[in-house]
């Protein structure tokens, strides 16, 4: 384990476990699922793996100032635990995250504050989050989608955005996915 991760676990652990165990538990699987992709990201696999367990400490009620957890997070983690620039700028942009910002007039804040990282770094955190189950196991992005769609509610705005997100989800998946297999082909 890196210095970042060693650092990253303690600080989402203390913001979610005990106030939001299932939230610690997702963010606990999403981490996992970035190990396991962790070959085709290179020097960037232990930046992933710190940023997936921290993605969702916004949720925490110490953090919530704005009530989108992506923005409450990366203030947090920028302000207060000066935390690696790469990984608030991921935790900030998670999952498409700047659909559900514009739906909130929240947009020019986040993508004002937080530059976005490459692509490929975008795709891999979303593709951890959303094949990951609310208690942490895997899944697929169309049931992922499908739950939170449930849980929110169809006409809520974030039924509303998983919805309209639901597309680049899909996307970021197949191309996480076809990344994968490319490294499978390549020889020893």
């Amino acid at each position: 384990m890196s210095e970042l991760t060693k650092w990253a676990y303690p600080l989402a652990e203390s913001l979610l476990a005990e106030q939001l165990p299932r939230r610690w538990q997702h963010s606990q699987g999403v981490a996992e699922r970035a190990r396991i992709i962790a070959p085709i990201l290179g020097e960037d696999a232990e930046l992933l793996v710190a940023a997936a367990v921290l993605h969702d400490i916004g949720y925490s009620p110490d953090l919530a100032k704005t009530g989108f957890h992506p923005l409450d997070g990366a203030r947090y983690l920028r302000d207060v635990a000066n935390a690696d620039k790469r990984v608030v700028n991921l935790v900030a942009h998670h999952s498409c995250a700047w659909m559900e910002a514009e739906a909130r007039g929240l947009r020019e804040e986040l993508e004002g504050e937080f530059p976005l990282e490459p692509a490929h770094l975008n795709d891999a955190l979303c593709f951890c989050d959303m094949n990951t189950t609310p208690d942490g196991t895997p899944t697929n992005p169309i049931d992922r989608v499908n739950e939170i769609a449930g849980r929110y509610g169809p006409d809520s705005l974030i039924g509303t955005f998983i919805r309209r997100a639901e597309p680049e989800i899909l996307a970021s998946t197949s191309r996480v996915l076809e990344r994968v297999a490319a490294a499978k082909r390549q020889p020893m």
